[in-house]
């Protein structure tokens, strides 16, 4: 039931941008050719399109995620160290 309202208030909006649009056109030209007076939501409709058909074989062809690295020894486990081992600086600041 709810899918079936987000997808009324989905074409409700799309609808809404539809109408008000009606009146706004503009040109086109792909190089070879020119389209005039087409309706914007004619240009926004299609150039969604396009980049859905475009991004269909990224999607197809990408690459499989790498398979994560079997846990090793912690970090904690190799940041630990005795007091022994610390070495002290000459300096006043400890930054040379």
């Amino acid at each position: 039931m709810i899918r079936l309202i987000s997808i009324i208030i989905v074409f409700a909006v799309f609808l809404s941008f539809i109408i008000l649009n009606l009146p706004n056109k503009c040109d086109i030209s792909l190089g070879f050719v020119s389209f005039k007076d087409v309706p914007i939501f004619l240009s926004v409709l299609s150039s969604f399109v396009l980049g859905m058909l475009v991004s269909v074989p990224m999607l197809l062809f990408r690459k499989k995620k790498p398979t994560p690295l079997p846990p090793g020894p912690s970090k904690k486990a190799e940041l630990k160290s005795t007091p022994s081992e610390i070495k002290k600086d000459d300096s006043p600041y400890g930054i040379d």
